[in-house]
């Protein structure tokens, strides 16, 4: 007695293995896709097209960093809403203040973020300025004036201290 106990095959898209095989590939395929699209999304924020430039031109900058020392100037930045304050002071006598300063918000990751102000002059030592998008999480600031003579720079975490002085 010869007896055919098999039973039926099913088709080959039937069983799980073939399916579990083909997943981890699918996964990674689907992966790559996405990335894809962030990488030709996003701003490549961090790359300079003139970064020698930029390098040769340090010593300037620290020129500038130590022109501020010497006039002895703080600056106390103050967070309002949508309205940025500074309060400029000089520790040398007869420095005079200018009419208006530059006042550079770099966020560290996003260059698209980065905003720039021209602060006028209220009363006394007191300038403020208008911002076009709120702030909040960590920023580098920058204060100079017009001429560029002389830079107060700083790292601010806006959400902890909406009140910012400068040098620390």
């Amino acid at each position: 007695m010869n007896e055919n106990t098999s039973s039926p095959s099913l088709p080959w898209y039937r069983h799980r293995w073939p399916w579990l095989l083909m997943a981890g590939p699918a996964i990674v395929v689907v992966a790559g896709f996405v990335t894809l699209v962030l990488a030709l999304r996003s701003n490549d924020g961090l790359v300079s097209d003139d970064y020698y430039k930029q390098g040769l031109g340090i010593n300037q900058t620290t020129a500038r960093d130590q022109a501020a020392a010497r006039l002895g100037l703080q600056a106390q930045v103050m967070l309002g809403g949508h309205e940025l304050r500074v309060m400029l002071r000089a520790g040398q006598a007869g420095t005079t203040l200018p009419e208006t300063l530059s006042l550079r918000l770099m966020h560290p990751t996003r260059s698209g973020e980065d905003q720039v102000l021209t602060l006028q002059r209220q009363a006394g030592d007191l300038y403020s300025g208008r911002l076009e998008r709120p702030l909040s999480g960590r920023w580098r600031l920058s204060i100079e004036d017009d001429g560029r003579m002389w830079r107060l720079t700083g790292d601010w975490l806006v959400d902890k201290a909406p009140v910012l002085v400068l040098p620390k």
